[in-house]
Formats: structure tokens, C-alpha cells, sequence
């Protein structure tokens, strides 16, 4: 998109990060803790798959039992370009961590993008960590029923 349409259109394109650990490396630990971290990333910034150019998965290299972007393919982002990838191995960094570098086409300002750090991650970004009160029950719901839909 040209300058000139971005200050027409009011659209640019922007960067949402997140990031969550998890327990063990399982492929059902992987998914589970990747939906669950782009799903309040969707949710809190009010996403739609069709704005979101591309998505980039990264995992710590003590997880490897499964490709994280196929959470985003389970919650129907199937036009979506996905990469997955390992972070560097830095000595004493932290370990099972899953994070997410959303590009996203929006009118939002970039103070008003949720980054989202939770679980073991909030010690990356602390500042980032405050979350408005989560319904996890209702965000499990909300990401069943996208997997539902999606297997139809």
C-alpha cells in the first residue's frame, strides 16, 4: 500500500506480539498454549484473519514436538501466510516459550495495540503483562468452536 492510499485509507500495517509458555514438549501442549495465546490476541485487538498479512511463529529449541502456526490453521486462518521458526538458544533465556509476530493491517495507532505476554512470558515484557480480566472458560468456548467450524 502506497503512502499516499495509507493516508487516504487510514490503513497501515502493524506488528502485535505475543508470547506464553508451556509445561512440556507435546504437540497437544504446543497447540493448546499457541490457540489460547492467539486467541487473546484476536480477541483483544478485535482481528480479523483477512487483515492479518502474514504471522510468525517462534519456539525456544526445547520445543519441537509440533509447528505451532497449525493452532492458527485450527482457528481458521487458512489464507493466512504462517512461518514457524526457533528462536536463538541464548544461555539462560527462557525456556518452553511460544511467541507470535503478528503483521496486521489496521487504523489502529500502535497505542492502541494489545501485545500480549502471559503465563512464564509476562517476565519478558512486564510492562506488557496487565490484561483486562479474562473469562478463560468463555476463550476455551470461543476456541472450540472455531476448530469445530473448521473441521466441518
Amino acid at each position: 500500500m502506497s503512502s499516499e492510499q495509507q493516508k487516504t485509507t487510514g490503513v497501515v500495517c502493524r506488528g502485535i506480539r505475543g508470547a506464553t509458555t508451556i509445561e512440556h514438549n507435546t504437540a497437544e501442549e504446543i497447540l493448546k498454549g499457541t490457540r489460547e495465546l492467539l486467541a487473546l490476541m484476536i480477541r483483544l485487538n478485535d482481528i480479523e484473519p483477512d487483515d492479518v498479512a502474514s504471522a510468525i511463529f517462534t519456539t525456544t529449541s526445547d520445543l519441537d514436538a509440533a509447528f505451532p502456526a497449525l493452532a492458527a490453521r485450527q482457528l481458521q486462518w487458512s489464507d493466512v501466510a504462517l512461518m514457524c521458526g526457533n528462536e536463538l538458544d541464548v544461555p539462560g533465556s527462557l525456556r518452553k516459550c511460544i511467541r507470535i509476530l503478528l503483521h496486521w493491517n489496521t487504523s489502529k495507532t500502535s497505542a492502541e495495540i494489545r501485545h500480549v505476554y502471559i503465563k512464564g512470558a509476562a517476565k519478558l515484557r512486564p510492562e506488557r503483562s496487565e490484561l483486562p480480566p479474562v473469562d478463560w472458560e468463555d476463550l476455551e468456548a470461543w476456541i472450540q468452536e472455531q476448530i469445530d467450524a473448521h473441521v466441518k
